[in-house]
């Protein structure tokens, strides 16, 4: 399987890393002694996660997405948005862990096919998570949406991505991520090859066909090892 791909990339939020939001908003929100509870995560994400969406598809930009995510919670603590946003990356940092069989599957990776993440997650993070887990070095390449201007689905990040690995063939590229919406279109519209990572097995949306579709990293190593 391995000798049909020159690269391959992944998406990092819940395909490399666990991205516990809820667990990072805790953390965060004990700075300023307050109990972050269930109800207040869910009102968070009826405002986030439209957030998102706009964002990737590029009625926002980046730093509009995490100043605005905050501002409720600004306007109550008194406190200003972009603290909390940058106190959040801090805390998501802390709290972030490697998914199950990534560790195992980049091993079994290096040094036999080029490796990269194209993330629509924010620098901070991104580089703060692969120097704590120990990833950092098995990757050859890291595009950070916030740093290029556009979010995945978006061709021009994937442009930018195959110019930064030197215009291999798009063919030899494979895109995995566990965003159908993102990741899959993305890379399907890329004219990669990609595989998604559905661990709740849900059916796909329509009009996105993933190359593969695996529910654990531990089955993905078991098919590029084939």
């Amino acid at each position: 399987m391995l000798q049909n791909q020159d690269w391959i990339l992944f998406d990092a939020d819940d395909t490399l890393f666990h991205f516990d939001a809820f667990a990072g908003l805790q953390r965060l929100f004990l700075q300023y002694d307050v109990t972050f509870t269930a109800d207040d995560y869910s009102e968070y994400q009826a405002l986030n996660k439209p957030l998102w969406v706009d964002y990737q598809n590029g009625a926002i930009t980046a730093l509009q997405l995490q100043q605005q995510r905050f501002v409720r919670w600004g306007e109550k603590l008194n406190v200003a948005p972009g603290t909390l946003n940058k106190g959040f990356l801090e805390a998501m940092a802390q709290v972030c862990q490697p998914l199950d069989g990534a560790a195992e599957l980049l091993e079994m990776l290096k040094g036999r096919v080029k490796m990269g993440i194209i993330t629509n997650g924010f620098t901070a993070l991104q580089q703060a998570r692969l120097a704590r887990t120990g990833f950092l070095g098995y990757f050859d390449l890291l595009v950070i949406s916030e740093q290029v201007g556009v979010a995945k689905p978006h061709p021009a990040i994937f442009d930018y991505a195959l110019e930064q690995m030197g215009q291999p063939p798009r063919s030899r590229v494979l895109m995995v991520g566990d965003n159908p919406d993102s990741d899959i279109l993305g890379g399907m519209q890329a004219g990669f090859a990609t595989c998604w990572l559905n661990t709740d097995q849900r059916p796909a949306p329509e009009g996105i066909t993933p190359t593969w579709q695996v529910k654990t990293l531990h089955e993905l190593r078991t098919i590029l090892s084939a």
